[in-house]
C-alpha cells in the first residue's frame, strides 16, 4: 500500500443515517472501520457490531430514550450542541454540560438519556476494547497539529468548525466542517501535519497487545470500564 492510500478524508456528505440498534433513535454514521479478519467474532453474522473494530457517529437526540447495549464495546460521548444531557447510567446520574461535556462508559451499561427542550447533538466514539485502546481530545486548532501514525496507531480527526488543510506531501484534500480524516501508518511511522483554525475532535486508536490469561482463564483486561478517558496530547 502506498503512503497516499494510508490516509483518507471522509466528507460530511458521505455520512449515512442509521437507526439505533434498539430502534429508539437515529445516528449519522461517519466512519465504521472493519476489524482485522483475525479479530472478527464468530457471531458477526448475527450481530453487525461484531464485524467492526471502531466506529464514529453523530446522533441527534430529540426525546428521552434508552441507549442500545453493546457488549464488548467501550464508548465515549461528547456533547456538541444543546443545553446539556443527563444520562442515567446503571442507576446513577451523569451530566454532560455544555459546551463540550463528555463521558466514557462500557457498552454493557444500562443507559437512558434525558433530553432538554430543543434536543441535543452528540458525537459518539465506539471501539472494541479487546482490539484497541482509545484516547479522545476535543480541542481548538490554532496553527498546526502533528499526528504520528504507525502500524499499531491510527488517528481520526473530525473537524467541528473552521477550516483545516494538510501539507501537500500527504495528497489529502482540505477539511471542511463535518469532514473526517483517518490517518494510518501501515508501512511504518508516518507524520501528518494539519494546519488551520477552528475546533476539532482528535482520536488516537492504538492496537492492544494480547493480554495473558489469569488463573481463571480470563484475560486480565476483560472487564468493562467506565469514566472519563484521558485527553489526547499533541
Amino acid at each position: 500500500m502506498s503512503e497516499r492510500h494510508e490516509a483518507r478524508v471522509v466528507p460530511a456528505a458521505a455520512a449515512h443515517r442509521v437507526r439505533w440498534r434498539n430502534g429508539h433513535g437515529w445516528t449519522r454514521e461517519l466512519v465504521c472501520s472493519p476489524g482485522p479478519a483475525s479479530t472478527v467474532a464468530p457471531s458477526a453474522a448475527d450481530d453487525p457490531t461484531a464485524s467492526w473494530a471502531w466506529r464514529i457517529s453523530i446522533a441527534q437526540i430529540d426525546r428521552d430514550a434508552p441507549f442500545s447495549t453493546f457488549p464488548g464495546i467501550d464508548r465515549e460521548l461528547v456533547l456538541l450542541r444543546g443545553d446539556g444531557l443527563d444520562l442515567q447510567l446503571d442507576g446513577r446520574r451523569v451530566a454532560l454540560s455544555p459546551p463540550d461535556g463528555r463521558h466514557r462508559f462500557a457498552g454493557e451499561c444500562d443507559v437512558a438519556a434525558r433530553v432538554p427542550a430543543g434536543g441535543v447533538e452528540v458525537f459518539n466514539l465506539m471501539w472494541r476494547r479487546d482490539v484497541f485502546d482509545a484516547q479522545l481530545g476535543h480541542r481548538a486548532l490554532a496553527g498546526s497539529l502533528d499526528a504520528c501514525a504507525d502500524p499499531a496507531t491510527t488517528w481520526v480527526l473530525h473537524l467541528l468548525s473552521g477550516q483545516a488543510r494538510f501539507r501537500a506531501d500527504t495528497g489529502l484534500p482540505p477539511l471542511a466542517p463535518g469532514d473526517t480524516a483517518v490517518l494510518a501508518g501501515t508501512r511504518g511511522v508516518r507524520r501528518y501535519t494539519i494546519e488551520g483554525d477552528g475546533g476539532l475532535i482528535a482520536i488516537r486508536l492504538r492496537t492492544r497487545a494480547p493480554a495473558a490469561p489469569d488463573r481463571t482463564g480470563r484475560r486480565a483486561d476483560a472487564s468493562p470500564r467506565a469514566g472519563h478517558g484521558p485527553p489526547v496530547r499533541s
